[in-house]
């Protein structure tokens, strides 16, 4: 079992600069695998308020790309209608190279049509936003794989998608959701990894979610193992580890593989540890 750490929450009372980058370094130095980011423009964790702190997702990697060495790093999600597709491409290879390698290409259709009325932002309709998925990742991969010819999609025409300097290593696909007809379709067809909810109904949404992305697979003609199978889930507050590696050996149990946690309001660097406690428990 994998576990890693979701920020969501940059309200620090002195800011977020310091604790953040003291939050980052404790996470790697706690054997944790990603550092994982949300990517929104307002405030979007339920536990706060839309005009609470929110940090632009890649800017941050950035910054803490600069200031770890190992950990990944990745959005949980990006929505497909921030960015350009050849921006959104860039701004992940270009994470990758600066940090060695250890960037997540984490995407999804989007859900936050307030946050998107508030910020002047694009929020098509449902069925478009998966087109607009699926033309996305499958440019990036190209991308990635140093195809710079024409790209036609329905929504993105490209006359040359140029993406040098390429990857360290091509970074990993997360498809975030878990739609039964269309997104765990795409993650069968591209993604490395999929992403589920931890529900409180002792594992059964998720073995069926699981299930479904099975046949998906099988359709595909693709290993059912060659994805990762994430799940997000909170460590409560004061919560030991003992009890978090408790439940992670549940979430094995259900087929899971990586737990990427968040918390109720920012971390702190004891958060951090007691998660690091947790996973060495599981390991």
């Amino acid at each position: 079992m994998r576990v890693s750490i979701g920020v969501t929450d940059f309200s620090w009372a002195g800011g977020p600069a310091g604790d953040l980058a003291d939050v980052a370094v404790a996470a790697e130095a706690a054997g944790l695998d990603t550092l994982w980011v949300a990517d929104h423009l307002l405030q979007a964790d339920p536990n706060s308020t839309p005009d609470s702190a929110m940090l632009e997702a890649y800017t941050t990697l950035g910054f803490l790309a600069a200031r770890t060495s190992r950990i990944g790093l990745g959005t949980m999600v990006s929505a497909v209608t921030f960015r350009p597709p050849a921006l959104l491409v860039k701004a992940v290879t270009t994470l990758d190279v600066l940090s060695g390698g250890r960037a997540w290409f984490g995407i999804g259709t989007g859900h936050h049509d307030g946050e998107a009325r508030a910020m002047g932002l694009p929020f098509p309709p449902v069925g478009e936003r998966f087109e607009r998925l699926d033309e996305t990742v499958r440019l990036a991969l190209r991308m990635w794989a140093g195809d710079d010819s024409p790209f036609e999609g329905a929504h993105y025409r490209l006359d040359r998608p140029i993406g040098n300097p390429l990857p360290v290593r091509r970074p990993r696909v997360l498809i975030g959701g878990a739609g039964e007809r269309k997104t765990l379709r795409l993650v069968a067809r591209y993604a490395d990894a999929c992403n589920v909810f931890d529900v409180p109904d002792g594992g059964k949404t998720v073995r069926h979610k699981l299930a479904v992305l099975a046949r998906h697979c099988a359709e595909a003609g693709r290993p059912y193992e060659a994805i990762e199978k994430t799940i997000s889930t909170r460590l409560a507050p004061g919560e030991p580890a003992e009890s978090f590696a408790r439940r992670c050996a549940e979430f094995a149990a259900w087929g899971i593989g990586h737990a990427v946690v968040i918390t109720a309001g920012p971390w702190s660097v004891a958060g951090v540890e007691t998660l690091g406690r947790a996973a060495a428990l599981v390991a």
